[in-house]
């Protein structure tokens, strides 16, 4: 009898052991929360998150949720941690999400954005207390984790992403406490490796308005860096290579690429000078220019003094597939 009373005390011990009810009251001067885990044994656990009024002692806001985490700061709970977008996040954030100067509530209700990272239920504050807000709550729960937030701009911004190699950014204002995208940044990665393909929504008189454009995926490193220079208008040029393959690149002022090239080259050893064709177009490069013929006209683009690396005549020690020597 002894020793199952001793079990039962045990398995009740351990019971209350783990169902901790946390006080968090780091964040404002009229309200406070509770946290409650079921099992804090569990790196997640069902729970619920509670705002309560300091004065009255009323409880304003409850989420109850099938999975939450938490990270104790010296023994406790803390709110309005927020390391986007995958770090740790707190299960009450207090900010101001709709820039009316009144902060709002953000709490967490479990695991619901992309890669089972943290989501949460958005309440603002009206003359009449919290209210849940729809349109908010999706942007904390279709994104990776909750959205931020810059006060100086007035936007909102999001990010989401599948795998490696596609990525969206997107920013938001704020009209009748709705937010609306004004602009979307989709990018994924080619099949090459080489580029980052972008499709880039903005917010133009009312509508969407889409372009499309391309930026270097690869990270070019001065090993692999054969002649680089800069123009007047600060667009760029650069013959890079791969292990066996030689590539030409010619981006705009913000890196955006205007022409990509790594077919067939030419070398001249005499002129020291490198040359291809492309929709009846010859481009030549030298050490500090560039010569493009149409059929009906010449055109040639010096380079800026001083924005020079490297040279062509480190062709002739490569093995490149691509160039004709």
């Amino acid at each position: 009898m002894k020793r199952i009373a001793f079990l039962l005390i045990l398995l009740l011990s351990k019971s209350v052991f783990c169902q901790t009810t946390f006080v968090v009251d780091n964040f404002s001067k009229d309200y406070y929360g509770k946290l409650y885990i079921a099992d804090t044994t569990e790196v997640s656990s069902k729970g619920w998150v509670a705002i309560f009024d300091k004065k009255t002692k009323k409880q304003l806001i409850k989420i109850n949720s099938d999975e939450l985490t938490f990270t104790l700061h010296k023994g406790k709970v803390l709110a309005n941690i927020k390391k986007l977008p995958y770090g740790e996040h707190s299960q009450i954030l207090y900010e101001d999400y709709n820039f009316d100067g009144v902060k709002d509530f953000a709490i967490m209700d479990g695991q619901n954005s992309c890669y089972h990272g943290p989501s949460f239920q958005i309440y603002l504050a009206t003359n009449k207390g919290f209210k849940q807000n729809p349109e908010y709550t999706e942007l904390a729960h279709g994104y990776c984790g909750m959205f931020d937030i810059d006060h100086k701009t007035k936007t909102i911004s999001t990010m989401t992403k599948s795998g490696c190699c596609w990525h969206e950014y997107s920013e938001f204002k704020v009209k009748d406490n709705k937010p609306y995208p004004i602009k979307i940044v989709e990018e994924g990665l080619s099949p090459t490796g080489i580029t980052w393909d972008i499709e880039e929504q903005n917010l133009i008189k009312g509508k969407m308005v889409l372009s499309k454009y391309q930026l270097l995926a690869l990270e070019v490193d001065k090993d692999n860096l054969l002649l680089s220079f800069e123009f007047e208008n600060k667009k760029k040029m650069k013959i890079f290579k791969t292990e066996y393959i030689l590539y030409y690149v010619f981006t705009d002022s913000e890196g955006k690429i205007e022409l990509l090239f790594n077919d067939t080259f030419k070398y001249s050893n005499r002129e020291n000078s490198l040359s291809f064709t492309i929709r009846n177009t010859e481009y030549i490069i030298y050490d500090h220019k560039i010569i493009a013929k149409t059929p009906n006209n010449t055109y040639e683009m010096k380079a800026v003094n001083n924005t020079k690396f490297g040279t062509l005549t480190k062709l002739k020690n490569l093995k490149i597939e691509n160039v004709i020597f």
